[in-house]
Formats: C-alpha cells, structure tokens, sequence
C-alpha cells in the first residue's frame, strides 16, 4: 500500500465525545477530512448537533452530533447503539471529553475531585466497555484515549486532573494488552499546552501563560490545527504496529 493510502480513512466511522470544541473538534474534523465520517458527542445535545453540521459543511463527510454524559452508562451505552444504527458501523473511538478542576488540595472538595474523575476515568473505561462487544466481533478497533502532558508529569495544584490523566494512560496500557489479541490497537495522545477552552484562564493571565511558554522548548503553545495529524495516524492503518503508547504532543515540554 502507498503510504500516504495508508492515512486515509474512507469506509471509516469514528466516535469523538467532547467534539464539539477545541481538540476534541479539531480531531473530529481532520477525520473527516481524512475520509472518515464521524460522530461527535456533547453534553449539550445542540452544541454537538451545530459543531457536527459545521464540519460536514466544511468537508463533505457524514457527521452527526449526539447528547452524551459519559459518566452515566445508560447514556453511553445508548449513544453508543444510536450511532451504530446510524451510521452501520464503527471503527474508531476517540474519548476527548473531560475537565480541569484546579486549585490546593485544601480548597477542593472531593465532591470536586469525584466529578473530574468520574468525566475524565469513568467515561473513558464506559465508552471503552460500549464498544468492547462491537470491535471484538469485527477483529478490529481504533482507540485514542487522550491524556494529557499530566499523565506523566506533575503541576501544583492540580491533583483531581493529574491524577486523571495518570489513570487514562494506565488503562490505556492496560487495555491494549487486553485488546491486541482482537486486532484493536488502543493509544493515548498526551497534549501540551494548546489554547483551548478548558485552558482559557491561563491564557488570559500574562503570568501564567509566560510560565508556560518558558517550559515549552519550542516556545509557544500548541495551535489547535496541529493536534489533528497525530489523531489522524493513531486512527488510520499506518499506526498498525503501534498500541499501549502513550505519545506526547507539547512542543518538548516532558523532554526536559
């Protein structure tokens, strides 16, 4: 196969939870672009239906947008069959939805670090579990889990996400392990700082984005365009041999 043939993903049907904004949308959109055509979830069933006409618009693929909390399994489970019955397969599962709660540990409360985890662990191993039953049958599956730069690195005063995101990369091992007899690869992306909504109060406070940059060996952030060819290669054949990777995107940052 010529290589570039082996990034294009047309007969493909992809899964995104959180597509509706930032990365999760940026990877739902170059899937599409790739060949793919994609389901994206929200909590917000019409932000996702919007974000999910815009990217058909923008590429001519079938895209479609679903109302999903991942931390409750009856909703997974049925946004899971909904898509099946829509679009007639899947072959892609990318679990992007998630959220930060930051500040000391002596001003959260576990109410607070419960709700990140539930998000950000639970509902990545229930859209695993959901579509478990459908990749085994089919002898194959492509699952990017995403992490985050806090997966293996530590930040102060951000103990509910990074002890999220540690998880996610550890399932992510541990599933790939129990997949690989099926065909199914399973892989984490963990990203840098980009400039998303989720990171916008440091964005906006000189200080803190500096902070960053200064860690950054390339010297900036992330661009939310440029998360999109790893997303592409982790759900395409050319990452065939590749699975219980966990693969940063941070412009150096974790090299140092």
């Amino acid at each position: 196969m010529p290589i570039l043939d082996a990034f294009k993903l047309d007969g493909r049907v992809a899964l995104v939870t959180g597509g509706n904004r930032g990365l999760g949308k940026q990877m739902a959109l170059a899937l599409a672009e790739a060949g793919a055509d994609v389901a994206i979830t929200s909590r917000s069933a019409q932000r996702a239906l919007d974000a999910a006409e815009e990217i058909s618009s923008t590429t001519g693929r079938r895209c479609l947008g679903y109302g999903c909390d991942v931390a409750n399994p009856t909703d997974v489970e049925a946004t899971v069959a909904q898509v099946m019955h829509d679009f007639g397969n899947l072959h892609i599962l990318i679990n992007n939805a998630g959220i930060n709660i930051r500040g000391p540990i002596d001003s959260l409360t576990l109410e607070e670090f419960r709700q990140v985890q539930e998000i950000n662990v639970t509902g990545v191993w229930l859209m695993c579990r959901a579509v478990a039953g459908h990749f085994k049958s089919q002898n194959y599956g492509r699952v990017i889990n995403i992490g985050s730069t806090l997966s293996i690195i530590a930040i102060a005063e951000r103990t509910p996400y990074a002890s999220s995101k540690g998880a996610v990369l550890q399932m992510t091992r541990a599933l790939a392990l129990e997949w690989a007899p099926y065909g199914i690869t399973v892989n984490a992306m963990l990203p840098g700082p980009f400039a998303t909504e989720m990171n916008q109060s440091l964005v906006e406070d000189e200080a803190a984005y500096r902070s960053f940059i200064a860690r950054v060996p390339l010297g900036r952030w992330g661009e939310l365009e440029e998360i999109g060819g790893l997303a592409v290669f982790l759900a395409s054949d050319a990452s065939s041999f590749v699975t219980g990777a966990g693969i940063t995107i941070d412009g150096g940052w974790t090299v140092q």
